[in-house]
């Protein structure tokens, strides 16, 4: 009785080719994901102190640009004045840490419920209006929130503003004050796009998009045009608040003339510049938001504005879409090359 061995007829070199073909296969948006997030854990143990602290803003206006793209990107409601709501949130910590002596964690909820609540009631006259009406609505809320702030000095501290202490962080976590206040503004940053990704694919993410591009055969569909509105402003809003209360910790003081209207439009310049109504349009735009300004003032001290605007101005016209669009551009480009390369293996 003889018995048979099989033999493979693969060559050994081309199982690791083999293996090289199914990493190629991974897709890029799941690979681009898990190399951000391991740079940015790594980032605070490398970076200095300030650079740190510049990620950890950069993040925050993410999160706040998380929902003005939640607004006007996916629902198509303009708006010119989230920055109110941005305020609104750091006051509310603010006050919170300050007066009513609350831990820090704490101020997330009551800050997220403040701005729900403010957001769900500006949606409702905002049902009404619609393009530049809209925007003046709600650019004349930004403009008057600042002497609002001054009014009540016993509360907000004036035009003096309030003083907070830093969140000190657990002696089990060996991290510096920096490096603490980083990871808090990534777990909240990361949770806040967790959150938005999975109400855009949801029953409430097809309905945004439908107002956003015909409301009249949305309505005809059975979408709720008056709930949709308002809950885009209500959620908008929320996301705002919580970085607000984000950025009290870690700035650790707030004052009305650092949320003047010109945060505002900031904010949604940075977001148009970001990639508009796209996933890593407000992961741009927050880092556009927190370094062009300064490297304006670096470039030109004398007119930091001028070089800002311009600077605006060369990006959209280099890229229509965005810095989102450009990057999706050029992952598309890899992508191709990749599975040319893969065809060519095989």
């Amino acid at each position: 009785m003889s018995t048979t061995t099989k033999v493979s007829t693969t060559p050994a070199a081309a199982q690791p080719a083999t293996r090289w073909s199914r990493l190629r296969q991974i897709p890029l948006p799941a690979v681009a994901i898990v190399a951000l997030l391991l740079l940015a854990v790594g980032a605070p143990f490398q970076l200095a102190p300030f650079h740190t602290f510049q990620l950890a803003m950069a993040m925050i206006y993410a999160v706040t640009l998380l929902g003005l793209n939640l607004l006007v990107g996916h629902t198509g409601q303009i708006s010119l004045g989230h920055g109110a709501f941005f305020a609104v949130g750091a006051y509310t910590a603010a006050i919170a840490m300050k007066h009513a002596e609350l831990p820090y964690l704490v101020t997330i909820p009551i800050a997220a419920a403040v701005t729900f609540v403010l957001g769900y009631a500006l949606g409702v006259p905002a049902l009404r209006l619609r393009g530049l009406y809209l925007a003046l609505v709600t650019l004349a809320i930004a403009i008057f929130l600042v002497p609002l702030l001054k009014r009540f000095d016993g509360l907000t501290g004036g035009s003096m503003g309030l003083t907070v202490t830093k969140p000190v962080p657990p002696e089990w976590t060996g991290l510096a004050e920096d490096q603490w206040l980083y990871f808090l503004a990534l777990v909240t940053t990361v949770a806040s796009f967790v959150l938005v990704a999975g109400m855009l694919r949801s029953r409430v993410g097809r309905a945004l998009h439908a107002v956003r591009d015909n409301e009249i055969a949305a309505e005809v569909l059975g979408v709720r045009l008056a709930h949709y509105k308002t809950l885009a402003f209500a959620w908008g809003a929320l996301l705002a608040g919580v970085a607000g209360a984000v950025y009290t910790w870690v700035i650790a003081f707030v004052s009305p003339d650092s949320f003047a209207v010109t945060l505002s439009i900031t904010l949604l310049a940075g977001l148009v510049v970001g990639g508009l109504g796209t996933t890593w349009g407000p992961l741009l735009g927050g880092l556009f938001v927190m370094f062009v300004p300064s490297l304006a003032q670096d470039l030109n001290q004398a007119a930091p504005g001028v070089i800002f605007g311009l600077l605006i101005i060369a990006v959209m016209y280099l890229a229509p879409r965005g810095l989102a669009g450009l990057a999706t551009q050029a992952a598309h480009w890899l992508g191709h090359r990749l599975r040319k390369g893969n065809n060519h293996a095989h």
